[in-house]
């Protein structure tokens, strides 16, 4: 038997009303699926924030990275209050002005340009992934096993 697994925790913002939530909760369950799959593990945020005990738990014995889709920081407001700092906290806004991408206006039916956001978005929380378990190794803690 092999040392446990890091796994990192993904908390995306629920912003059902905002376009940047829909981006939020593709990019995410993308790097779930496909891009970072067996190292992640998503959070539902209003599960958390209603006290959700598997959640909170998680949260607070693995590192955890927040994805918000506006300026209010829910997600990571949330893991602060109930479970600890998370080790990075996302903002869909910066990403997207960081790689020259328009904000999303649809909330449903994207198309090209929402494409390239989901994906920028995606690769940015897939290299927090990969920064978390580099410092994860380099500090020697090991997490649970899921």
């Amino acid at each position: 038997m092999g040392l446990p697994v890091a796994k990192v925790g993904i908390v995306p913002c629920s912003g059902e009303a905002l376009p940047a939530g829909t981006v939020c909760r593709l990019a995410c369950r993308r790097v779930l699926d496909k891009l970072r799959p067996g190292q992640t593990v998503a959070i539902c945020l209003p599960l958390f924030i209603a006290g959700g005990a598997e959640e909170r738990g998680f949260a607070a014995r693995h590192p955890t990275i927040t994805v918000d889709g506006c300026e209010k920081r829910c997600a990571a407001k949330a893991t602060e209050m109930f479970s600890g700092k998370p080790v990075q906290a996302l903002l869909i806004p910066a990403i997207l002005e960081k790689h020259g991408i328009p904000r999303p206006t649809r909330l449903r039916g994207f198309g090209v340009e929402e494409e390239e956001a989901v994906q920028a978005v995606a690769d940015e929380i897939a290299h927090a992934v990969d920064e978390t378990l580099i410092q994860t190794q380099d500090q020697g803690k090991h997490y649970d096993e899921l």
